[in-house]
């Protein structure tokens, strides 16, 4: 312990020497970290130092985090308290140490001081906030330091000592995260104990109207308990009645600018207090103050923003007529917010948009506190030189592996109906129809044929399903394609195709057909007359105008069926080749003699010798 007391009075940072004074007392088998005997041998050395400072503190009269100052060439040195603090932090901060050790020196330190002392001491705390919020000292006092705060908060007066309160409690938020549950109230239970205290029977000589002040005062029992509102409707016609009776007094005594002037809300702050005095002979002066009337005002709208909280269960939510008697008694409240100087607009919006962010927080809670902080993603960084193994994949790559883990009986996955699908024609191109019906009076902007992705999809699902109106695309465009039976009459005949058009079409498409027939024939004679080894095949046939059907099937059965002599069927093959080249000669010259003399009565052919 005398080894620590000495270096309490050693100047310059802890860093340097703080290791070597914890090597020297309690010599650890390691050298820079301690094992669990010896740190709870060292707590033990320190808790003891820590009571002794603040007893030789409170025995010569200072104050405990100013003993042991002093003044040297004009700098005031740190006291000893302070002093030893920052050691065992720095050690904690560095794992020199079990990283709790700090919070239970400060636990034994508040409760070792007076209330004035111990705001000198979290005005420590504070400064060293960043430090103790450090993940690896956090996670292993935060339980000491929130059970040092309630404690503190238990010894100090609600009344007395708000700002200290605000004070701590602004620490816990700055301290733990934001989703930390334990400082959050999850059940939603009111402070039932806050109870508000005033006369019950009128006093000799009142000048006010005594009923009213009951009446006043009695609704402080229903805003610190509002489910009981819900749960007995007498609770609520008794609170709305007294409610009615003080809305319509501040009604009937408006505040003017000159009394919401008097008033100086900015001197009022500077004093807040958080409790109003009930006493009856100040009723009169509290009813002509802007803040109690505001004050008032606003615990009406929290209470109504509570009521009216989405996710209760059904039988803490208010019936129908409650909520048309909330509706109502939140504008009137709302229009005496605007009326109350100074700046009672502004006070209003303000107080309005309080309760709008206040929603956000109440679903946060039933969602039950989920994180808002995300972890940043790690990203692996690969040594220069280090081959990557490829993933190895069950069938053969990630995405077959992953469509094989779909259903657990993957046959059955595959005759599954809510497996996609391709959709029908018919329901594809619906959409583009309705598009087209006149009496939908869908604008030429959003139609679906704009859409190129859509259109590409509809003309491949055409060209497999419905090639009829796959043909049409060429004439009419997409619009051509949609199914007949999906478009209005009207619509209908404009994309229909005429029966003299169909027959001019066939017979044009035959003609174009034909002429390229006799063109490869003739390259086919030139071919066989150069070699001159071909047979002409010649064929009798009498063909009338009329019976084209006929004078076809002639020709057919003059080339199927003519002799063919024994002599030639033993040529080679080269004279094959010629006989096959003058038989398409002559199919060639049939067929154009078809088309080209159509009014001709009869074609001869010759036969073959």
């Amino acid at each position: 312990m005398e080894v620590f007391r000495r270096a309490i009075l050693q100047p310059g940072p802890p860093e340097s020497f703080a290791l070597q004074t914890v090597q020297q007392v309690i010599k650890p088998q390691k050298q820079t970290k301690l094992v669990q005997d010896e740190n709870q041998l060292l707590e033990n050395i320190l808790r003891t130092l820590l009571q002794e400072l603040v007893s030789s503190a409170v025995q010569s009269g200072e104050q405990i985090m100013q003993y042991g100052q002093s003044i040297d060439d004009g700098e005031t040195t740190q006291g000893h308290i302070p002093r030893l603090l920052d050691i065992v932090l720095y050690l904690c901060e560095n794992e020199h140490i079990e990283g709790g050790m700090i919070f239970q020196l400060l636990e034994d330190l508040t409760e070792m001081s007076t209330m004035r002392n111990c705001k000198d001491v979290f005005g420590y705390i504070e400064s060293k906030q960043d430090i103790l919020g450090k993940p690896e000292l956090f996670a292993r006092g935060k339980l000491v330091m929130l059970r040092t705060c309630n404690q503190l908060l238990r010894r100090l007066s609600k009344a007395n000592d708000v700002v200290f309160c605000g004070r701590i409690l602004m620490f816990l938020a700055h301290f733990f995260p934001l989703s930390e549950r334990s400082a959050v109230n999850i059940k939603g239970v009111f402070n039932t104990s806050n109870e508000t205290k005033y006369e019950k029977d009128p006093p000799d000589g009142i000048s006010i109207d005594f009923n009213f002040y009951k009446t006043f005062w009695s609704l402080q029992e229903h805003f610190c308990n509002p489910p009981s509102l819900t749960l007995a409707p007498t609770k609520w016609k008794k609170f709305t009645s007294g409610l009615m009776v003080v809305l319509n007094t501040f009604e009937a005594q408006p505040l003017s600018d000159e009394e919401g002037d008097a008033n100086s809300l900015e001197e009022e702050a500077a004093n807040f207090s958080i409790k109003y005095l009930t006493s009856s002979k100040l009723m009169g002066l509290e009813l002509k103050d802007p803040s109690f009337r505001r004050h008032i005002l606003v615990q009406c709208l929290i209470l109504f923003d509570y009521l009216k909280a989405p996710g209760k269960s059904e039988k803490d939510l208010p019936s129908d007529s409650m909520k048309e008697e909330i509706k109502s008694c939140e504008e009137r409240v709302k229009k005496l917010l605007e009326m109350t100087p100074p700046k009672g607009e502004n006070f209003l919006h303000k107080i309005e948009h309080i309760l709008e962010r206040e929603k956000n927080w109440v679903w946060w809670k039933r969602d039950g506190c989920p994180p808002f902080e995300k972890q940043p993603a790690e990203k692996k960084v690969v040594q220069e030189g280090a081959k990557k193994r490829r993933p190895r994949w069950r069938m053969g790559n990630k995405e077959l592996s992953q469509l094989w883990k779909w259903a657990d009986q993957n046959p059955n996955a595959l005759t599954d109906p809510q497996r996609v699908r391709t959709p029908a024609i018919t329901d594809y191109w619906k959409p583009l129809a309705d598009d087209m019906d006149p009496a939908a009076g869908i604008e030429a902007e959003y139609h679906h044929k704009n859409n190129r992705v859509y259109c590409w999809k509809g003309l491949r699902f055409s060209a497999r399903q419905d090639l009829e109106g796959f043909s049409r695309f060429t004439e009419f465009g997409i619009e051509g394609v949609v199914p007949l039976e999906l478009l209005t009459p009207e619509e209908r005949s404009k994309y229909q195709a005429k029966p003299n058009d169909k027959s001019k079409r066939a017979k044009k498409e035959e003609t174009k057909g034909a002429a390229h027939q006799v063109e490869e024939n003739q390259i086919a004679t030139a071919a066989n007359e150069i070699d001159g080894e071909g047979i002409r095949a010649v064929l009798e046939a009498s063909v009338t105008p009329t019976d084209t059907d006929a004078t076809v099937a002639t020709g057919d059965m003059s080339q199927g069926g003519s002799p063919i002599p024994d002599e030639h069927q033993k040529q080679s093959s080269d004279t094959d080749l010629g006989q096959e080249a003058g038989q398409m000669e002559a199919d060639a010259e049939v067929d154009a003699g078809m088309i080209d003399g159509g009014m001709d009565t009869e074609v001869d052919l010759d036969p073959v010798g």
